[in-house]
């Protein structure tokens, strides 16, 4: 008997999990996060596997918006913490299909008013409870459609980490490209200033007529000084939402392709992809899916009418005679029918309903506002276009009256100057219409197509 018990002991015992620690070393974290880099091998085949090509070389010379998409999708912390929260929500749905266990319980007796035949009489018996009107199938419905939503959140977090990336990495090209443009158009000021300090001191102009000018080229320095200010904060600004430090972005060339092509207006902008966006967004699908666990929730509220049924067989040895019972528990409903959780479980279903009109409310009218955005910023861009022509043709008149003697030198600088302070305004005017393209594939989530890599873990490789 003793062995049969111990047996059955560590029967029992076998299959209990065991608690293994995984303590965080702060300086360990930070070392491996400080140390992320964009040729990390690993990365490599990640980029190679989603992208469906191979990289001729790596690291790679240069680097695209589609490329550095996935270096985010590799990195970001903010989808590992998406990844960890459907992981959590798939361990509710082990939890919710599992049956009660039985309980047991041993009563020991002793009487001591009597030893004949025995003054022992312990009582043991099992409390095995049965579940009724389909509680179990209710719970595991609500559970998994709790861990879908969980997972399409995955994927709204993967659009996030994409719009953040794209909005630095326009902010950054445009911002070196209007640096650049700058530093010339400074110099060009500095020249004009020094032919205007010339005639100033030859007496061919009064010296307050110079001051508008020098003005103008400490303030072309100051448009210098933020314009790289700028670009410095965009890379930063990039390199967060690739989710690498700001060190592993030196040295590395990134281009606008995967960003040129506005030809997707027209393709954005047509009543299919707003009907499919309407319905079909990972952030609606995840609220649909809520709602849908909702609906579970209240049947499961409805089915705790039924009361469940406990059976409790029991056996007594007493004091001498074998005993045997069988014993039912039920629950009687007198008192209350479990009507204040299944009011709670309507009212979180008018809510979850609620919740998701207001999303595809929002999500129609980003539609439309972005949509605005993006015609507007488009005619801006084409005017702005227009104004740049005009310029040049200007520019080409003046260069020929200065090759035939018919103007000086500084009223070709002014002209010049006249013709890439336009380029700065069709700059602006083309990062406006970047931004509002952008904007507007954040509200529909089309053309581009999220991997399915972006389910899967990267934690142990990104190190």
């Amino acid at each position: 008997m003793k062995r049969w018990q111990i047996g059955l002991g560590f029967l029992l015992l076998a299959g209990c999990a065991r608690f293994h620690p995984q303590p965080l070393a702060p300086a360990d974290t930070a070392g491996r996060l400080d140390n992320r880099s964009l040729t990390n091998e690993a990365l490599r085949v990640f980029v190679e596997r989603n992208a469906h090509r191979e990289l001729p070389a790596w690291p790679a010379e240069y680097w695209d918006f589609d490329m550095l998409t996935l270096a985010a999708f590799y990195y970001h912390p903010s989808l590992e913490v998406a990844r960890a929260q459907w992981a959590v929500a798939r361990g509710g749905e082990v939890t919710a299909g599992q049956r009660p266990n039985p309980s047991l319980n041993i009563t020991p007796g002793y009487d001591t008013t009597t030893s004949i035949p025995s003054p022992w009489f312990p009582l043991t018996f099992l409390d095995i409870p049965i579940e009724t009107a389909g509680k179990r199938g209710y719970r595991r419905g609500q559970s998994a459609h709790l861990s879908e939503a969980a997972r399409l959140n995955i994927a709204t977090v993967a659009w996030q980490v994409r719009s953040e990336l794209r909005t630095g990495l326009i902010e950054l090209i445009s911002g070196e490209q209007r640096e650049a443009l700058l530093q010339r158009q400074g110099a060009l000021q500095e020249q004009i200033v020094s032919l205007l300090q010339g005639q100033v001191q030859a007496g061919a102009m009064a010296a307050p007529e110079a001051v508008p000018f020098r003005i103008a080229l400490v303030k072309a320095r100051i448009d210098l000084m933020e314009a790289q200010r700028m670009a410095s904060e965009a890379r930063a600004r990039v390199a967060q939402a690739i989710g690498v430090p700001l060190h592993s972005l030196e040295g590395v060339k990134l281009t606008f392709s995967g960003l040129e092509d506005l030809e997707v207006i027209t393709r954005l902008g047509s009543a299919e992809v707003r009907r499919n966006a309407l319905q079909s967004r990972p952030d609606v699908l995840s609220a649909l899916a809520e709602y849908a666990a909702s609906q579970s929730a209240l049947q499961l509220q409805i089915a705790k009418q039924y009361p469940d049924i406990h059976l409790q067989p029991g056996y007594q040895y007493d004091q001498g005679d074998n005993k045997w019972t069988l014993g039912v528990v039920v629950d009687l409903p007198i008192l209350n029918q479990n009507q204040g959780p299944i009011a709670e479980a309507e009212a979180k279903r008018r809510e979850a309903a609620a919740r998701f009109n207001a999303l595809q409310a929002k999500v129609l009218a980003e539609i439309d506002r972005t949509s605005q955005a993006v015609r507007a910023a488009e005619k801006t861009s084409l005017t702005l276009r227009s104004l740049v022509e005009e310029q040049t043709k200007h520019l080409d008149a003046v260069s020929a009256q200065l090759r035939a003697g018919e103007v000086d030198q500084l009223e070709f600088l002014n002209a010049q100057f006249e013709s890439m302070t336009a380029e700065l305004a069709q700059m602006d005017g083309r990062l406006r219409l970047q931004q509002a393209v952008g904007a507007l594939e954040d509200a529909v989530q089309r053309p581009f197509e999220l991997p399915a890599a972006i389910f899967e873990s990267t934690q142990s490789d990104a190190r």
